[in-house]
């Protein structure tokens, strides 16, 4: 699977060009599924009013609303409840998936107990692009300081699909959003290297490669 891993959404022409070189093909060729699970998890995004500008692509974070050739929908909390033929092959032939912000540990177990996990390491060509919590799911902590939601197990790790951590929304002291030095208290808090993003920067992982792509201002905490 190819990462792109934003804080804000796909916000400006360079991170949209990565996205572009990760699908191989121009955005109005590929096709989309949404995920808006983690959004029900967190009391700040939903359910509501939130969760349905994410799937109309009326969100203020560009993400539904670039112009793909098709977008549907793939709610995780759905699925244990439908057989996995009747989705499996959708996510298979779909180009990208677009996953929403919200509660990290929320979506993490729903991407458990739905099984769409297990399906992840077959899909080597699907392009995976996060926002926020969309995001730092793919990392193996997050830190106390984004924990809200547990699941009913008490595990609070993330899928570790990447090495590294990921704090999102840095923001100028005063700003709605992370300052550095809450970054740094964040970074105390985790293991292995953590890259801190503001919302016109992101990350891409492709083949083992890791690269930062920014119209802004981003950090790699050691």
């Amino acid at each position: 699977m190819k990462l792109l891993l934003t804080s804000g959404g796909v916000t400006n022409p360079s991170i949209r060009a990565a996205l572009v070189n990760l699908l191989g093909k121009p955005v109005e060729e590929a096709s989309a599924l949404c995920i808006p699970t983690a959004m029900y998890g967190h009391p700040w995004s939903g359910p509501g009013v939130k969760a349905w500008e994410f799937i109309s692509g009326r969100s203020e974070n560009p993400m539904v609303d670039l112009g793909w050739r098709s977008v549907g929908i793939l709610e995780l909390t759905a699925l244990p409840s439908i057989d996995a033929d009747r989705w499996t092959p959708m996510v298979r032939e779909t180009d990208v998936l677009l996953a929403a912000g919200g509660d990290v540990l929320y979506l993490c177990h729903w991407m458990r107990e739905s099984g769409f996990v297990d399906l992840l390491p077959s899909l080597t060509d699907t392009v995976w692009v996060g926002l926020s919590a969309g995001s730092m799911v793919m990392t193996p902590e997050v830190g106390a300081d984004f924990i809200q939601w547990r699941p009913p197990s008490g595990d609070e790790s993330t899928l570790g699909l990447v090495d590294f951590s990921i704090c999102p929304h840095l923001a100028p002291d005063g700003e709605p959003g992370n300052s550095m030095a809450a970054a740094q208290r964040w970074r105390t808090r985790v293991t292995g290297p953590a890259y801190v993003l503001d919302d016109r920067s992101a990350i891409v992982v492709d083949d083992g490669r890791v690269e930062v792509v920014s119209e802004g201002t981003w950090e790699l905490l050691p």
